[in-house]
């Protein structure tokens, strides 16, 4: 006969536990999170424990995920119509990395090896970027020849290199911050219309960059 393995309890305790191993996390970091550890925080016996959880990994995956749906929020919200694009782009991106900063610094070695490299993380960050590229084309903001997919996917590897390595390096919040607004900043003016003005008659016309596939570089 084959053995049936239990069912995992889901109630308060289960939650209490997730949240203890979050705080402990934010104390002294993931890598330093156990279950002894939970244990003697909560009081608790080992049998309490496994019964929720298979182990203070799946814990840890849980206390991630909630982080990276936070984050995630931040870059889903609508635009003001009145507001620049282009200003509102950089402080919603900015944004991420201020919260990979206040929720992600214990978690560095899930950035690097569970969130940032997986499917399902690159499809919703590429879909939500190229989300993002034809909002800004189909209202003027971003030139029309743009590639749209290689661009989101060169836009995904600015911001999750950054921000890595900035996690990574620990690197000042601030300075980090204030780089990544001037750099992305940078990357952004490249998608702009080409601004040109005629001082015949005081105007300003907009032509748009030729970038078509042809003119890029053979590799």
């Amino acid at each position: 006969m084959y053995e049936t393995t239990p069912e995992l309890i889901v109630d308060e305790m289960s939650q209490a536990i997730i949240d203890t191993a979050q705080q402990l996390a934010i104390a002294s970091g993931a890598d330093n999170v156990n279950v002894r550890a939970v244990l003697r925080a909560l009081g608790i016996t080992n049998r309490v424990f496994y019964n929720r959880f298979h182990n203070i990994d799946e814990v840890l995956q849980i206390v991630y995920a909630n982080t990276v749906l936070k984050i995630r929020e931040s870059i889903t919200a609508k635009f003001d119509p009145e507001g620049d694009f282009f200003t509102q782009v950089i402080d919603m991106v900015a944004n991420t990395l201020v919260m990979s900063y206040e929720n992600k610094m214990n978690f560095y070695q899930y950035v690097f090896e569970n969130d940032s490299v997986s499917c399902d993380n690159y499809a919703w960050w590429k879909t939500e970027i190229t989300r993002l590229i034809e909002f800004g084309k189909a209202n003027g903001h971003i030139v029309q020849d743009i590639d749209t997919d290689a661009m989101s996917y060169a836009v995904w590897c600015f911001i999750r290199g950054y921000n890595a390595d900035a996690l990574g390096r620990k690197l000042p919040q601030e300075k980090a911050v204030a780089d990544f607004r001037y750099c992305f900043g940078i990357l952004l003016d490249g998608m702009r219309p080409q601004t040109i003005y005629s001082p015949a008659d005081q105007t300003i016309e907009i032509k748009e960059m030729n970038r078509n596939a042809s003119d890029r570089p053979q590799v």
